[in-house]
């Protein structure tokens, strides 16, 4: 199975040109003021790529797929999209899960504090999944983001990393971190962040084409 990956479009996915693949994923933040008409658009356009499978979930600034979770399902079913929050799916004997929480950061939406909050979402991850997706990186992993002081902070969730090494996934993807694109190994896990734009709000990172393993055992 071919994944065609791709996150934080933030309005701009219609300028994007995509490779051939299977599955088509959308790691989060695929709007840019969060309402419900861009929502709504942006189903619709992920909906008609010639892709076997479609999949996202949300961003932090997805306001109205927080607000109205229901109605952003039915955007995302009317459309062909598998829409993730916190939930998983198989697609062709493939694993999936995602979710949309992300460290708190200001007052955007789908974020929780740090501790028991936070956890309580990776809990949620099962064992044996292929494919883990999340709008944030772990902590350490292609999350760093350099300061106007000139310091380097590194912004992922160690939580979030601590249950990925208990989990070992075939392949963990996320966004949120623009600068932070590109791609490790780690602990036998490898990492994507996909995020499309760049620090600066701009579409240059190309989608990433990744192949799923075939020695997985993932199920949901």
């Amino acid at each position: 199975m071919q994944l065609v990956c791709i996150s934080d479009t933030h309005g701009d996915h219609e300028r994007l040109q995509l490779p051939e693949g299977d599955v088509l994923v959308h790691a989060g933040d695929v709007t840019a003021r969060g309402t419900g008409r861009e929502t709504q658009s942006f189903m619709a356009w992920l909906g008609s790529q010639n892709y076997t499978h479609k999949v996202c979930i949300a961003g932090n600034h997805d306001r109205f797929m927080e607000r109205e979770p229901a109605q952003s399902a039915v955007f995302a079913e009317d459309s062909g999209v598998v829409l993730l929050n916190d939930s998983g799916c198989v697609l062709d004997d493939v694993a999936f899960w995602g979710s949309p929480i992300t460290p708190r950061f200001f007052n955007w939406s789908f974020m929780r504090d740090p501790g028991a909050s936070i956890e309580a979402h990776w809990r949620l991850i099962p064992k044996s999944i292929d494919v883990l997706i999340t709008h944030g990186p772990p902590r350490g992993i292609l999350d760093e983001v350099y300061r106007s002081d000139g310091t380097i902070e590194n912004t992922g969730c160690p939580s979030l990393l601590a249950r990925v090494r208990d989990l070992q996934p075939s392949l963990h993807l996320f966004g949120h971190i623009h600068e932070g694109y590109g791609s490790l190994q780690r602990d036998g896990v490898s990492f994507y962040n996909i995020s499309t734009m760049d620090e600066r709000y701009r579409i240059s990172n190309s989608p990433r084409v990744i192949a799923v393993p075939e020695n997985r055992t993932g199920e949901v």
